[in-house]
C-alpha cells in the first residue's frame, strides 16, 4: 500500500489557524463549549502510523499537561533542532532534511498513513505535491487576523470534496481528497 499524508486541522471561519501570536484562545474557547465531541479526531488519529510536525506545533504541544501523541511514532521537522529536548528523547525524533527525503524514507520503512501537523508544515507538503487528503473543522469565529493555513503557491491546487459534516455546535467539518499536479518519484 502506498504511503498518505494526511492533515486534520481547525480554522477560524476566515482561514486562520492561530492568532498571529500563535495564540489558540478562539479554538479552546470554542472546543470547551462542546467538550463531549471530538469530531472524529480519535478514530482519526487511531488509524495514523505517523505524525510530522513542525517545530512551533511541537512546542505548543510540548506545553500541554499531557503529551497527546502517546504510542505513535513523531518526527519533528526542523532546520535548527538537532536533537529533541531531553524530556522528550524517547518520544520524538527530529528530521533536518528535505520532506520529499522524509517522504521515501517513510515509505521505505512501509509507513502508510502519516498526519501531518503545523501550518508551515502542512504548506510544505502542499507545495512539494505530497498531500493526499486534509479535513478541515471550522470555528464559527472570525478573529480578523492571524496564520492561515494555506500560504501562497504558484498554481491552482484542485481539492475534491469527499464528505462534509455540520454539527449543533456551528462546527462544519469537510474532507478533502488532494488532485496532485504528479505522480510522486517514489510511487
Amino acid at each position: 500500500m502506498d504511503i498518505k499524508f494526511t492533515s486534520f486541522i481547525a480554522t477560524s471561519l476566515d482561514g486562520y489557524i492561530a492568532r498571529l501570536n500563535g495564540k489558540l484562545d478562539w479554538l479552546n474557547d470554542a472546543a470547551d463549549k462542546n467538550s463531549t465531541e471530538d469530531y472524529g479526531y480519535q478514530n482519526y488519529i487511531a488509524a495514523i502510523d505517523c505524525i510530522v510536525l513542525g517545530r512551533s506545533s511541537f512546542e505548543k504541544t510540548a506545553s500541554f499537561a499531557e503529551w497527546p501523541y502517546q504510542k505513535k511514532r513523531v518526527i519533528v521537522l526542523s532546520r535548527t533542532l538537532k536533537e529533541p529536548p531531553e524530556d522528550f528523547a524517547d518520544k520524538v525524533a527530529v528530521f533536518n532534511g528535505s520532506i520529499e527525503l522524509l517522504a521515501v524514507e517513510l515509505q521505505n520503512q512501509g509507513i502508510q498513513r502519516v498526519y501531518v501537523d503545523g501550518g508551515l508544515t502542512i504548506q510544505s507538503f502542499f507545495k512539494a505535491d505530497l498531500m493526499d487528503e486534509i479535513t478541515i473543522t471550522q470555528i464559527p469565529v472570525l478573529i480578523g487576523r492571524g496564520l492561515p493555513l494555506f500560504g501562497e503557491h504558484s498554481e491552482d491546487i484542485k481539492l475534491t470534496l469527499l464528505q462534509s459534516n455540520s454539527f449543533p455546535s456551528g462546527f462544519v467539518q469537510s474532507k478533502y481528497r488532494v488532485e496532485r499536479q504528479s505522480s510522486r518519484y517514489f510511487d
